[in-house]
Order: C-alpha cells, then sequence, then structure tokens
C-alpha cells in the first residue's frame, strides 16, 4: 500500500501543478483498412485513482469496463484486458494523440472532447431515396435450425410478377449490403437489377443486424440452409415467377450458391460472383502467395510461408477431432517457432498467445470446412444455367485457375449451359483498380464496375425470357 501511496502522490502533485483533467467523455475515430469505428471513454476520478469504460456505438456495445486507467506527465493508457486493447495517448491542449493496439496490431487514433464524426467516403454509386421501385423490410424463418433472419425485398414495381435472385455474401460476418471497408456491393446490384425489372432478395447473414443465430459457429454448410429458407420464403410470396429463382454469390456465397442449386429443383439459375471452384486450402494457399508477390514480399519468404501453411493445412484435412487438432496445431507452430530464429512475433504478443490465437483461428468450425471442402463435389450435380464471372485482376480467387477449374468440373458433369466472363482489370470486389490488393479495396471510390453489372444483367435477362 505504501508504493501505491507514493505513486499516487506523485500523480495528484503532477495533476495540480499542471492543472490538467482527463475526467468526463473522450471520443475518437478508429480507421482500419477503410473501416471507421467510434469509440468513447468516460473517465472518472476516485480516491484511489482513474476508473473508466469504453463505448463502441456502431457495435452496439456500451459501458466495457477498462481493466486499467493510469495518467502520469500527460501520458494517458487504457486497458481492455479481455480484449487484448491497449490505447497509450499523450495529452496535448486538450486532445490526446495516441496508438490504438489490439491483436499486435497499431493504429493511430487521437481522443478529443468534441463528438467525432466519421468521415464521409465519397460513393457515387449508392443510391439515393426514394428509390424509383419498391423495397420490404422482412423476416422469414430457416426452419432447419429455427433461426429469423432478416432481409429486403425490392420489386420493379409493387404488383406484378417477376423474376427473383437472392444475394449470398462473401466470408465474414455481413449485413445485407454486404458492407466491407466503406462499400455496400449487395446495395449497388440490387438497385441496378430492380431497375432492370429483376426482383431482389438480400439478408443478415445470421448473427448480424436484424438477424438472429450465432455467426462464430457456423460453416458454409449451414449458411446454406439460410439460402434454402429464402428460397422457401420466396415461394410464398405472389410477386415472385417460382419458375424464376435464381442465387448470385460471392466469394465465399459463389461456394454456397452450388451448394443449394444441388439440392434444390426450385433453384434455376445461378451467378458465380469469384465464386471459389478450388478445394479451399489449395486456395488459401494460392490466395497468400499471389498477395504476399504483389506486396513486394521476397521469395524466399513466400516459399517459407507457404511451406508453413501447407503443414498446418494437412493437420486440419487429416484430423478428426477438434481437441487432437489443436494438440497437434500447437505442436506444429511451437516446433517452427523454435526453429525460425530471424522472423519476430507480432508486437506485444508473447509465444503462447501468437500459438494460441493461430491455433483457434485455423481450428475454427467454418475454417476447418473451409479448407477440407471441395466445390466440385457440389458443382458436378448443378444442372441449371450457370454464369461465372472472375475479375483479371483478383488476387483473393484468381481467375484463371478458378475459372478453368469451374469450366472442366461441368463440362465433365454434363452442364452444356456454363458462360464464364473474365473481366480486365477488376479486383476481387470487381472494382476497377490498380494493383489488385486487398489494401486498395477502401481508398477505391467505385463499389462495383459497371461494365461488370451491366454484362452480369444481360445474361440474367436471357434466362428470365
Amino acid at each position: 500500500m505504501k508504493r501505491v501511496s507514493i505513486l499516487l502522490l506523485t500523480f495528484l502533485i503532477s495533476f495540480h501543478s499542471f492543472g490538467q483533467d482527463i475526467t468526463g467523455q473522450w471520443n475518437g475515430v478508429l480507421k482500419v483498412q477503410g473501416t471507421q469505428l467510434r469509440l468513447v471513454f468516460h473517465v472518472a476520478k476516485t480516491d484511489i485513482g482513474y476508473i473508466s469504460t469504453m463505448d463502441s456505438p456502431d457495435q452496439g456495445a456500451n459501458g466495457i469496463p477498462v481493466t486499467n486507467t493510469t495518467f502520469e506527465n500527460s501520458k494517458i493508457k487504457f486497458e481492455v484486458s479481455n480484449a487484448r486493447i491497449e490505447y497509450n495517448g499523450e495529452l496535448k491542449e486538450n486532445e490526446i494523440k495516441g496508438t490504438f493496439k489490439q491483436g499486435g496490431q497499431e493504429f493511430p487514433m487521437n481522443l478529443s472532447r468534441k463528438d467525432i464524426e466519421k468521415v464521409v467516403i465519397n460513393r457515387p454509386q449508392e443510391p439515393i431515396k426514394p428509390y424509383p421501385y419498391y423495397s420490404e423490410d422482412i423476416t422469414f424463418q430457416n426452419t432447419i435450425e429455427n433461426i429469423s433472419l432478416a432481409g429486403t425485398l425490392t420489386l420493379p414495381k409493387k404488383d406484378g410478377i417477376f423474376p427473383v435472385v437472392i444475394l449470398i455474401s462473401g466470408s465474414g460476418p455481413q449485413n445485407r449490403d454486404e458492407e466491407i471497408l466503406g462499400h455496400k456491393p449487395f446495395l449497388v446490384i440490387a438497385d441496378y437489377l430492380t431497375r432492370n425489372g429483376i426482383a431482389v432478395f438480400r439478408y443478415d447473414d445470421r448473427g448480424v443486424g436484424q438477424s438472429k443465430g450465432d455467426f462464430k459457429t457456423a460453416t458454409s454448410a449451414d449458411f446454406a440452409t439460410d439460402v434454402l429458407s429464402a428460397v422457401d420464403y420466396l415461394k410464398t410470396r405472389n410477386e415472385i415467377n417460382k419458375k424464376k429463382i435464381g442465387l448470385i454469390g460471392h466469394s465465399e456465397g459463389g461456394l454456397i450458391a452450388p451448394m443449394v442449386a444441388s439440392k434444390s429443383k426450385d433453384v434455376s439459375f445461378i451467378v458465380l460472383l469469384a465464386g471459389p471452384g478450388i478445394q479451399g486450402g489449395k486456395l488459401l494457399l494460392l490466395q497468400q502467395e499471389l498477395i504476399a508477390r504483389a506486396s513486394g514480399t521476397s521469395e524466399a519468404e513466400i516459399n517459407k510461408t507457404i511451406l508453413t501453411n501447407s503443414k498446418l493445412f494437412e493437420i486440419v484435412n487429416k484430423s478428426e477431432n477438434d481437441l487432437k487438432l489443436k494438440t497437434a496445431l500447437t505442436n506444429e507452430l511451437n516446433d517452427l517457432i523454435s526453429k525460425d530464429t530471424i522472423s519476430k512475433l507480432p508486437n506485444g504478443m508473447t509465444q503462447e498467445e501468437f500459438v494460441t490465437y493461430q491455433v483457434n483461428q485455423i481450428s475454427s468450425p467454418w475454417m476447418q470446412y473451409f479448407i477440407k471442402y471441395d466445390p466440385a463435389d457440389a458443382l458436378r450435380k448443378v444442372s441449371c444455367p450457370v454464369l461465372a464471372v472472375n475479375g483479371e485482376k483478383d488476387l483473393q480467387v484468381p481467375p484463371k485457375e478458378n475459372l478453368t477449374a469451374i469450366k472442366n468440373i461441368l463440362k465433365n458433369a454434363g452442364n452444356k449451359n456454363l458462360t464464364t466472363m473474365e473481366f480486365p482489370n477488376l479486383n476481387h470486389l470487381f472494382q476497377e483498380c490498380q494493383t489488385g490488393l486487398p489494401e486498395e479495396y477502401a481508398s477505391i471510390e467505385q463499389t462495383f464496375s459497371p461494365k461488370a453489372l451491366e454484362e452480369i444483367t444481360k445474361w440474367l435477362l436471357t434466362q428470365n425470357k
């Protein structure tokens, strides 16, 4: 207690000498890869020091306890230990200039007593209300897993009978607009198609937005049941042509679309927007190689990473027990780290923390399923018309290898109604780009290439004559 008292006394002298007061509300915006997240710290003074809470308004989280708050000689530090968050800053003229750290990554973030709004990003393709078509927010049930899901149905007109497409999002928790890095691709696609006479149904992933359920424990196969439920819902709508229900899947959504089409006779056509035709583990290795090379990583480092991940993925492919899998991955990672005298662990992480984080990522239900899954299994059973498209500069689902794989699978299975397109100069999000690297996505104003929208719409209208 004596040591605490001395430290507190030193602090109080500093506090009164310089008249610095950090109590109250501090606001900031965390910017990560084009995403903006507002954070608010509430600081209060007690007899033994400072206590704080943190809000994340954009995530609907308020009153998060800050484990430790210290302030001395103008330096402030917030720690949220269970989330591995640390903020270090310096108070200068009623503003705190500092750095936000989490999971070994660091991002500059300043705090102010003033309300801070997100920077408005120019997204010229986003439609502005009122829309020249009918839009309805609805809920529907996944009766297989007893989950309530929420989405939006847009119709060219309120009355009539229309063909419809269901939009299936890519990997990671996405809302009905597939909102990512300041872009809303599904909002742009839905608007364009609806204006061209095609109804569109898009929905929040389970556990996201207004949809219920647990996203973290779900695999691609589970998400496929959500799509099947969406098909069943659309069959109840009088405005929908029951013989013209199609699917448009982006990235992982393009993996899920064939799953659903292979099981449901109600699916009349599918569009694969950079939908994988290569086994998951092989695709991830190819993706890592292409992104690393485009980023300027040395060939020696690329080869080392591919070798490491190949070993880890092979362990996953052979595993049938989660506990044994985690043990095997832990042993392999510790062995690899012990032999690597050059590479460094992410800043602020111990070896145990790093290994645990990696093991939890690789052994998650979704990742295990994705690594093992071969899209050929479902594609062979798809008999309806298929449009498969890729961007020429897609580094996440490389076009030549991917489209060739899809062509060969469907051709060998006897499906003669396949169209493939490779759009020049487009990336994984179908934006006109420079390098195709994911780091470009947020800085590009365009959300989805007008040329790609036009060609996809032409194909859809042909299917729905």
